[in-house]
């Protein structure tokens, strides 16, 4: 498959536009993100993923700026994913990311942008020292996704909504 040519983009979900994903309002979260968002943003594994974000920002609304992005080419799409933090910097200074590539965008280097870009942006804030990856052993395109960027395993945990994962971290680079 060919790489990615073009510029990548990515901008913040809000909180309005995760709440009417999660009510299945296509229409009106693409009105509140400014881009035709797709199906893909309103399964009910994403909207597992926004009913969660919401009670994260609304617990702390300072966290929703590391949650979600949408991932667009160019400056108006289309939309070819999301990624995010799962929350700000821990006491440690840990951040997990989390990225997804909707599938007819897949195996074209989409994630590996994503995780660039996540990877740039924890390096840009002081406060973040490792970023972790949380993959599970048989998800091989995660595991290619992160191959190259000196995450190195570290562990093993039990997600209740993924199950055995392997935990990888990578220190953030000197500032």
């Amino acid at each position: 498959m060919r790489s990615v040519t073009y510029e990548t983009q990515y901008v913040e979900l809000s909180g309005a536009a995760m709440s009417a994903l999660l009510d299945g309002d296509l229409p009106a979260a693409s009105a509140v993100a400014g881009v035709a968002l797709t199906e893909y943003f309103v399964t009910d594994k994403a909207k597992w993923l926004w009913k969660m974000r919401l009670e994260q920002i609304a617990e702390d609304p300072a966290d929703a700026r590391w949650l979600a992005r949408h991932a667009l080419i160019g400056t108006e799409g289309p939309v070819v994913g999301h990624c995010g933090f799962h929350g700000p910097p821990d006491d440690d200074g840990i951040v997990e990311i989390g990225y997804s590539v909707m599938p007819e965008f897949r195996r074209r280097g989409y994630a590996r942008a994503m995780l660039t870009e996540l990877l740039r942006r924890a390096a840009a804030e002081p406060d973040v020292k490792t970023v972790r990856a949380t993959i599970s052993p048989d998800n091989a395109a995660s595991l290619a996704t992160i191959a190259g960027f000196g995450f190195i395993e570290v562990g093993e945990q039990w997600d209740d909504e993924d199950g055995l994962e392997t935990i990888y971290e990578v220190g953030v680079p000197s500032r």
